[in-house]
């Protein structure tokens, strides 16, 4: 039996890790788009910059990034609220989660959507252009639903690595699931208890995610699976 104070604070910390993932997803999803366009772009400076993100961000441990990230963004904050003389800004722990990870993962993300763009044939937006679509709705109606039959796979597989990755920001201050486990553990005397249930949590997760996953597969690869019959 769990006692009431404990278990709402593994609750309190499964909500806040649930909060985190999503969010740090939507950025990531952003990050990982935008990257991608660049790369691909006609312009050497663009390329350039998004491979020199995309290099450096998967060259360098998440850990090392996150801290580095965390306490850059607070440091720029601080010497902008001293040149304006104004009262110091803490950045909020989820807030800065959401934007080293949304950052992070960014990087994996844009070589997820530039493979899937350049395994679309290059016929497919010369085919758009001739029925008159304009760039920006042929890459939402043509290209974006084809690309995300290659890009799922790697999507998902992205997703598991970054919710396990939210365990690292316990370090920058935030209570997600893994530090109240630990919280919850040394304060009951059952650290092996709440850790094995915030692993159950995780379990959890993964296995929710690889079945909705294996529907949004089936979702996309519906065209390709009728030609084939």
């Amino acid at each position: 039996m769990i006692p009431q104070g404990y278990s709402d604070m593994l609750l309190s910390g499964i909500a806040m890790t649930v909060r985190l993932s999503l969010l740090s997803l939507l950025l990531s999803l952003a990050f990982g788009f935008l990257g991608a366009l660049a790369r691909l772009s006609a312009s050497s400076l663009l390329r350039g910059l998004g491979g020199l993100y995309t290099t450096v961000i998967r060259s360098v441990p998440d850990l090392a990034i996150m801290l580095l990230v965390f306490y850059s963004l607070q440091m720029g904050l601080n010497r902008v609220t001293d040149f304006l003389v104004w009262e110091q800004i803490d950045i909020d722990p989820l807030g800065a989660g959401v934007i080293t990870l949304g950052f992070i993962y960014g990087a994996y993300f844009t070589e997820t959507f530039r493979g899937a763009f350049i395994a679309v044939p290059a016929g497919q937006m010369e085919a758009a252009h001739a029925f008159g679509l304009s760039r920006g709705q042929a890459l939402r109606l043509v290209m974006f639903p084809q690309m995300m039959r290659f890009a799922l796979p790697s999507l998902g597989n992205n997703w598991l690595i970054l919710v396990k990755a939210t365990a690292l920001v316990s370090l920058i201050g935030l209570a997600d699931v893994t530090k109240a486990a630990q919280d919850a553990g040394k304060g009951s005397g059952q650290l092996f208890l709440y850790l094995a249930l915030a692993a159950l949590f995780y379990l959890l997760v993964t296995t929710v995610s690889s079945i909705l996953l294996a529907l949004l597969v089936r979702r996309y690869n519906v065209g390709v699976r009728e030609a084939q019959l």
